[in-house]
C-alpha cells in the first residue's frame, strides 16, 4: 500500500508540475493579478496570471477518484465527514474562481466562507472543545472562515502560502498514522494536494512566474480548515489528554504560520483605525523584506518555521505519557516565540521607518 501511495505521489507531482507549465504558456490574460483595473494591494509590481489554483483542483479530484479505483469499490463508501470535505473544497475553488474572474464583492465570499463552516457542522464534522453542541458549532463556523481568511491573507508574496500549506498538511499527514480506511482517504486527499503545491512552487518560488489566485487560496483554506478539524482538533489517535489546552497546543503548533500573520496585521491594523480585511503591504513578510532581506530569504524564514513546526508534530508518534506535559509546554513556547518574533519584526527601526516611508507614498 505504502509503495502504491508514493507512486501515486510522484506521478501527481509530475502532473502538477507539467499542468502550471502549460497553463503559464497556454494563458496569458486569465486571473491576471496586479492590472491597472485591479483594487487589490499586492507585493509584486509584475503582472503574472493567478490560475495555479486551478491545477490544486485538477489533481485534488484526481487523488479523490485514485481513493476508488485503488481499493475494492465494493467495500468503500464515503462517510459525511469525506463529502463534507469535498462539497467545502468544491465549493472554496469555484468561490475564488468567481472572485478572480470577476472581481466580486467582499461580501460574497465571505458568505460563501460562512456556508462551507456550515456545511462542515452539517455533516457532524464539529470542533470537539466546549462539550456543547452550539458552542462547539459557533467555534466550527468561526474557524473555517478565519482560516479561510488567514490563508488568503497569507498570500502576499512568492511562496509563502505554498509553504506554510504544504507543511500543515504534512503535519496532518503524521497524525494520520497508522494508516486505516479512513484516513487513507485523507492521505490521498493530502498527499495529492501536496504533489499539486510542489509542482506549482515550481513556479510560485521567487522570482514567481505564476501566482494561486483566490482560486488556489479559498481552496486551500476550505481544505485546511476541514483537515485541521479532523486532525488536529478532533483526532482521537495523537498522544494527548484531550484537555482544552493540549488541543490549542497542537492547533497553535500547526497553523503558527498563517496565526502569526493574520494576528500581526490585524492588530496593527487596528491600532492604526484601519479595517484588517483591506488589502496592503504591511504583513509579516512585507516587513522581513523592509529589514534587508530578499524575498527568498523571507520564504526560507518561513520554511525553516514550517519545518520546526512539523517535526514537533512528528514528536506525536514516539511521545510517552510521561513526558507529555513538557511536550505541550514545548508546543505553546514555539507558538508563542514565532508570534513574538514575527509581530517583532514590524516594530524594527529599520522595517518600520521603511513601512512608514512608503504610507507616505500612497
Amino acid at each position: 500500500m505504502e509503495k502504491t501511495l508514493l507512486i501515486l505521489f510522484f506521478g501527481l507531482f509530475i502532473f502538477s508540475a507539467a499542468l502550471n507549465f502549460l497553463l503559464l504558456k497556454w494563458t496569458r490574460t486569465l486571473g491576471r493579478k496586479n492590472d491597472i483595473n485591479s483594487n487589490e494591494v499586492r507585493w509584486s509590481d509584475d503582472y503574472k496570471p493567478a490560475i495555479g489554483g486551478i491545477s490544486f483542483f485538477i489533481v485534488f479530484l484526481i487523488a479523490y477518484l485514485a481513493y476508488f479505483f485503488l481499493f475494492d469499490l465494493q467495500s468503500l463508501s464515503l462517510i459525511s465527514t469525506e463529502v463534507a470535505i469535498i462539497a467545502v473544497v468544491i465549493l472554496g475553488f469555484f468561490t475564488g474562481l468567481i472572485d478572480d474572474a470577476f472581481n466580486t464583492v467582499p461580501w460574497l465570499k465571505f458568505i460563501a466562507q460562512l456556508t462551507c463552516g456550515i456545511i462542515l457542522v452539517l455533516a457532524d464534522v464539529t470542533i470537539d472543545f466546549f462539550g456543547l453542541y452550539m458552542l462547539d458549532a459557533c467555534l466550527t463556523v468561526f474557524w473555517t472562515v478565519t482560516v479561510m481568511n488567514s490563508i488568503n491573507m497569507l498570500d502576499n508574496m512568492d511562496g509563502i502560502t505554498t509553504i506554510a500549506s504544504i507543511g500543515i498538511l504534512l503535519s496532518a499527514g503524521v497524525c494520520a498514522l497508522p494508516l486505516n480506511m479512513t484516513s487513507i482517504f485523507f492521505t490521498l486527499v493530502c498527499g495529492g494536494t501536496v504533489a499539486a503545491l510542489l509542482g506549482f512552487l515550481i513556479f510560485n518560488w521567487h522570482p514567481a512566474k505564476l501566482f494561486m489566485g483566490d482560486t488556489g487560496s479559498q481552496l486551500l483554506g476550505a481544505l485546511l480548515a476541514g483537515v485541521g478539524i479532523v486532525f488536529f482538533w478532533n483526532n482521537e489517535n495523537i498522544v494527548l489528554d484531550h484537555h482544552w489546552y493540549s488541543k490549542a497546543a497542537i492547533v497553535l503548533t500547526a497553523f503558527v504560520i498563517p496565526i502569526s500573520d493574520s494576528l500581526t496585521v490585524t492588530i496593527n491594523r487596528l491600532r492604526r483605525g484601519q479595517s484588517p480585511f483591506v488589502g496592503g503591504r504591511d504583513h509579516t513578510t512585507h516587513h522581513l523584506s523592509y529589514a534587508g532581506l530578499s524575498d527568498r530569504q523571507v520564504a526560507l524564514v518561513y520554511s525553516f518555521f514550517a519545518v520546526v513546526s512539523l517535526i514537533l508534530i512528528s514528536i506525536l508518534n514516539v511521545l510517552s505519557d510521561e513526558y507529555l506535559f513538557v511536550y505541550i509546554g514545548g508546543l505553546f513556547l514555539h507558538g508563542f516565540l514565532t508570534i513574538g518574533f514575527l509581530y517583532s519584526t514590524t516594530l524594527w527601526k529599520k522595517s518600520k521607518s521603511k513601512f512608514e516611508a512608503t504610507q507616505l507614498t500612497t
